[in-house]
């Protein structure tokens, strides 16, 4: 029972093994995809692999293990999958895309014209959006087609609730559409609910996330005591079996965590304007 114990404790440090594929490439949030090539994405990952492999050779150095190396340099990208992930910036964006639907429905009544409105808004809309609305005021300004600059703006967006603004706005353009200000408000109104359904969700995920953090915080810190204070009991893994033995329940382990991390995510929401956007 005890060497069971001490084979589970030792191999926490392949608790990263799954996560890392999750942290480094999976979309851990219903967002605004990345763009393909963000300049600030490639450093930003050369630094975390920087601190995991120095976190790996760490781990070698005190235990002496060749697997603490890969084991080690998962386990820190593995807590990195353990993050909140952007679940904080979407629901800024979301509100944002609601205050701006209100400031295009107060502007519009003042009898202002749809492409007017949408130049006007352009220089006081909320921060998590105005580099797009910038974008869409600039095109109008430089004679773009209406429906084009309003395509092109849902692509920049890339967001569901932005989609359902600019399809009222496209059809508005396209079909001159009656009382658009009173679809504005109930649109604006129902973003802003869908904000606030949002803040529950995530508070409930942020509970379940502290809970895997608190767990896999507890079994590294463990597995550090025994190695610093139990050398006679973990001398039988510097074998080779018993580095084999390591490798195999770690990645078990690692396993049952990112399954854990896949429950406390959410799943993209399915975009209205994908079609029009791409054409």
């Amino acid at each position: 029972m005890t060497t069971a114990l001490l084979v589970f404790v030792a191999s926490v440090g392949g608790a990263g093994l799954c996560l890392v594929i999750a942290g480094l490439s999976r979309t851990t949030i219903d967002s605004v995809p990345r763009p393909a090539h963000s300049p600030a994405l490639t450093p930003r990952r050369l630094r975390y692999g920087t601190v995991a492999a120095g976190a790996g050779v760490v781990a070698y150095v005190v235990t002496g293990w060749p697997v603490a190396i890969p084991l080690g340099a998962l386990g820190v990208l593995g807590l990195r999958g353990l993050g909140r992930g952007q679940a904080g910036q979407v629901i800024e964006r979301i509100e944002a895309i609601a205050s701006w639907t209100e400031m295009l429905r107060d502007t519009l009544a003042g009898a202002a014209g749809l492409t007017q409105a949408l130049i006007a808004t352009a220089a006081i809309c909320p921060q998590p959006i105005r580099e797009e609305v910038s974008a869409l005021a600039n095109r109008l300004t430089s004679g773009a087609a209406l429906t084009a600059g309003l395509q092109s703006f849902a692509d920049e967006l890339a967001d569901p609730a932005a989609d359902v603004v600019v399809a009222t706005l496209l059809m508005a353009a396209t079909e001159r559409a009656h009382r658009l200000g009173d679809l504005l408000g109930a649109l604006a109104e129902s973003t802003r609910e869908e904000v606030a359904m949002r803040q529950g969700v995530e508070a409930s995920r942020a509970s379940a996330t502290s809970a895997v953090r608190t767990v896999t915080g507890f079994s590294l810190g463990f597995l550090g005591l025994m190695v610093l204070f139990a050398h006679s009991y973990l001398a039988p893994y510097r074998s080779t079996e018993g580095q084999a033995v390591l490798v195999v329940v770690g990645a078990l382990f690692g396993l049952g965590l990112w399954l854990m991390a896949i429950l406390v995510r959410s799943r993209p929401v399915p975009r209205l304007l994908v079609a029009e956007a791409a054409a």
